[in-house]
């Protein structure tokens, strides 16, 4: 998520495989491959400008999840819904180019869902501090969420940006993000709900990167985890990061990107 509306500059509007889904998207000449980026909860494509701004080498491809901001017509969804816009979008960007999926926070859940569903669409899964509660949950003392979209939009604003981040924003933007309220309830619904993919069985490469200021420990013993459940899991930490690092670093979050798809052009 993102605490201010972000800037669409380098992220245009572009066709969308999927009726009323909104898709935005930033073209290069002779693209190693085409970054689907899927966002987290109460956050949009949009956000993903800055980042796409630095891959000089990729093609981008955001969207705004179903029930968020430019696709709220389409109401809140499933998992399978949202497995099945990323494989739309994924199965028409592979025509021309190899397809690596980047998941930012929840996005990474419905990232591992797609490449365990269509995994031959798929030559690489980027993930960013993607909670994985079914490998290894969080040590929290937050209630359980509510059924008041209105209410948990504002508290999970202020509990990952901050109550100053809360009270800074225009009331214009605090209703955007209440308006998004039912689109995060269903995401949080499908975090309490039973593992959506087995890791095990997963043929893509998979890489989680975090940082080590937003819950960095619990990151680090996630990344243990993975580590000895599936080899093929790399884990990258990136320092004097945050949560939102697509927004307060997207060039070193750039770099790093870049090279991993690199590689992974290389080896393939």
């Amino acid at each position: 998520m993102h605490p201010t509306s972000p800037s669409t500059v380098g992220l245009v509007a572009g066709a969308s495989p999927v009726p009323g889904l909104a898709v935005f998207e930033h073209r290069v000449e002779n693209s190693l491959a085409v970054l689907v980026c899927v966002h987290g909860g109460l956050d949009r494509g949009g956000s993903f400008s800055r980042l796409a701004r630095r891959l000089e080498s990729v093609d981008v491809v955001a969207y705004d999840r179903r029930g968020y901001r430019g696709s709220r017509s389409l109401g809140p969804a499933t998992l399978d819904q949202l497995v099945g816009d990323l494989v739309a979008i994924a199965r028409r960007e592979a025509t021309a180019a190899p397809v690596v999926v980047f998941g930012h926070s929840f996005g990474g859940v419905v990232a591992l869902a797609a490449a365990a569903r269509e995994p031959s669409l798929f030559s690489l899964v980027i993930l960013f501090e993607s909670p994985l509660p079914w490998i290894l949950a969080r040590q929290s003392g937050r209630p359980e969420p509510t059924n008041d979209p209105d209410r948990e939009a504002e508290l999970f604003f202020r509990r990952v940006m901050s109550d100053a981040a809360w009270e800074r924003l225009s009331e214009n933007e605090r209703e955007s993000r209440r308006l998004d309220g039912p689109a995060l309830l269903a995401d949080l619904a499908v975090m309490r709900g039973p593992a959506p993919f087995d890791l095990a069985a997963m043929s893509t490469p998979v890489v989680l990167i975090h940082g080590d200021a937003h819950l960095g420990e619990h990151y680090r013993e996630l990344s243990a985890k993975l580590a000895s459940c599936r080899p093929k899991v790399r884990t990258i930490e990136m320092a004097h990061t945050g949560h939102g690092a697509h927004l307060s670093r997207p060039g070193p979050l750039g770099e790093i990107i870049t090279r991993l798809i690199e590689e992974q052009c290389a080896s393939a």
